[in-house]
């Protein structure tokens, strides 16, 4: 067989599916850090984007020796050097004949905006922004951002938690959400769990961000001033990625794409535009039906010299994984 593998690597998760010529999904594998800054070593980042590598391989009863080519968009291919150690790195465990490794800000671009200018703000854990222009040139944020990724937006809700706790904030809805979190914890044992030199298996603090979205649409102030915050600084970063691509001042299609943007609330989505409009006043948001694997997956049917066409597409489409996979 000549399979086609396409890897998304995070500080979450990292997912690799494989697909046949014709665009059919045959496996799918889900494994955890593949960030060789975020890991705790490079060889545990390694290694988990080979484990999620071998079960979608597993699941599609192949081996790396059906491998025509990869593609693998991933959080820590950030500089030069990154990219081609990482490279090296998948070329050595037979991972793709042929293999294009791009930062992780790229992959949902490919996926959303297959052709021509445009911009993806990936939303998840981390932020992550890819931009493309006109001539095919591109650009990633990576060191460039500061992160408003659901973590910095959980620290952001809990920060503002305890000020209003200790009485130098104005109360908030987020105190008791946040404790519900915790099992009914109050604040203070909250925070000293959390900080603590014995703290252990706490809860996924990222995991505030929902909470903080779903507050925000109720209307407690203290929260939906979080959410426009971030929203105009990831505005900000858009128009800088615009800037780097020559796109300024122009039309370009926006990809929303990250487990963040899932969420039904649209006052972050509301507050990046409102910034990004007021320079480039015809952009317009793209729904992708993909997730950032399927850029990555792409970018693999790009190395091996083969068109994906409409009907690649749709069978693509028709044979991704249950909604579960990509889950955090």
């Amino acid at each position: 067989m000549d399979l086609i593998l396409g890897v998304d690597g995070g500080n979450t998760k990292t997912i690799a599916v494989v697909a046949r010529r014709d665009g059919t999904i045959m496996g799918w594998g889900r494994s955890g850090c593949g960030d060789i800054y975020g890991a705790v070593s490079e060889d545990a980042a390694l290694g988990e984007i080979e484990r999620a590598a071998d079960e979608a391989l597993t699941a599609a009863r192949a081996s790396r020796r059906d491998l025509l080519s990869s593609g693998m968009s991933l959080a820590g291919a950030d500089w030069p050097e990154d990219i081609e150690f990482l490279r090296e790195a998948m070329d050595a465990r037979e991972l793709g004949r042929n293999i294009t490794v791009v930062n992780d800000g790229l992959g949902p671009l490919r996926a959303g905006v297959p052709q021509g200018p445009g911009i993806a703000a990936t939303c998840g854990t981390g932020l992550a922004i890819g931009a493309r222009g006109h001539e095919g040139e591109t650009w990633h944020g990576s060191f460039w951002l500061e992160s408003h990724g659901a973590r910095e937006m959980s620290v952001s809700a809990f920060r503002r938690v305890i000020q209003a706790e200790i009485g130098i904030g104005p109360p908030t809805s987020l105190s008791q959400r946040v404790s519900q979190y915790y099992g009914g914890l109050c604040i203070e044992e909250i925070l000293h769990r959390l900080t603590a030199r014995s703290r252990t298996g706490e809860p996924p603090f990222a995991g505030l961000a929902p909470i903080l979205l779903h507050e925000a649409d109720a209307g407690d102030s203290t929260s939906r001033t979080i959410v426009k915050t971030h929203g105009k600084a990831i505005g900000e970063y858009v128009l800088a990625a615009a800037r780097k691509v020559f796109l300024d001042g122009e039309p370009f299609p926006l990809v929303l794409a990250g487990g963040v943007f899932r969420h039904p609330s649209r006052l972050l989505e509301r507050s990046i535009l409102s910034r990004v409009r007021r320079e480039c006043p015809g952009v317009h948001v793209v729904r992708t039906r993909f997730e950032p694997v399927v850029g990555a997956l792409l970018f693999g049917f790009d190395t091996a010299g083969l068109r994906t066409d409409a009907r690649i597409m749709s069978r693509m489409a028709a044979t991704l994984p249950p909604d579960e996979v990509f889950a955090t």
